[in-house]
């Protein structure tokens, strides 16, 4: 049997993700596989490449900085969400992403991206991030605040419009025993999106992409229906914050974002030896 990681993404909420890894990093917790969403797949290669502490590290310094997350960035580039400096300088220079021990993993991590002509989701294989970073940027780009990303001639956003929490398809891909972070805790409903009609006007080459929009409460809720039946029949461990996680998409506040994080360290301290007997590794 294989074991498998999901990571539900969320912006900053996903902070809260990177708490949970480190422990699993630092405990010697191991995947077969890692499938993220957003930024979950950003926290989720750190996780691959063994580097705890990296993501809490690099948010707290950079959180208020115009480069990393901001309107000035969209304003200026396109982009909320800074793509020269999250996705150049942040990981070849002021934190730099070890490729080697990456790919030296023997954890198979994937990204989920949505094909904007398709509307679907697609779970691309990542055996390195040298070449595939476009990739992992493409499942991070927030549609309305980000360029679209044309790789290979197809374009892509935020992997989370098609399948925000995909355990069905990791379970799908073969992946028997899946650990799901969630970021949202528990009791939490997803609403149709306010800005629907303006993804028909922005996204109109896009008509299939458009209606994942709209419809994407429908999708995730759904999931969290199926969650709960996979959990019961004890396939899937759920960890999802504890309490009631209070944090903006672009949070500026250092004290909110080391909370959340502590909160993923602590829930994920609790839920430990849960983990560990659900695969096996008592």
């Amino acid at each position: 049997m294989k074991s498998g990681l999901v990571l539900e993404g969320g912006a900053h909420r996903a902070i809260y993700t990177a708490g949970v890894l480190d422990v699993f990093n630092e405990q010697n917790v191991t995947f077969d596989g890692v499938i993220g969403v957003s930024a979950g797949a950003i926290h989720g290669c750190s996780f691959v490449s063994q580097q705890a502490g990296r993501s809490i590290n690099y948010t707290l310094k950079y959180a208020n900085d115009k480069r990393y997350m901001s309107w000035y960035s969209l304003l200026t580039t396109g982009n909320m969400v800074g793509e020269e400096f999250c996705y150049h300088e942040l990981p070849e220079k002021l934190f730099p992403f070890n490729h080697q021990a990456f790919e030296a993993s023997a954890t198979k991590f994937y990204v989920t991206c949505t094909n904007l002509i398709s509307g679907e989701a697609e779970y691309i294989y990542c055996n390195e991030l040298r070449t595939k970073m476009p990739y992992l940027r493409a499942s991070a780009s927030m549609p309305f605040v980000s360029k679209i990303s044309h790789i290979n001639g197809i374009p892509y956003l935020d992997g989370g419009i098609a399948d925000s929490i995909p355990v069905k398809a990791f379970l799908n891909m073969g992946y028997d025993k899946c650990v799901v972070i969630q970021t949202r805790a528990a009791g939490y409903e997803k609403h149709k999106n306010k800005l629907s009609w303006l993804a028909k006007i922005m996204y109109h080459k896009y008509p299939k992409f458009a209606k994942a929009i709209a419809e994407r409460h429908i999708m995730y809720n759904r999931e969290l229906n199926d969650m709960e039946q996979l959990q019961q029949q004890g396939k899937i461990v759920v960890i999802r914050p504890s309490k009631l996680v209070k944090i903006k998409h672009m949070e500026k506040n250092l004290n909110i974002l080391n909370e959340v994080y502590q909160l993923g360290r602590q829930d994920a301290i609790k839920v430990l030896p849960q983990v560990k007997k659900f695969l096996g590794n008592v």
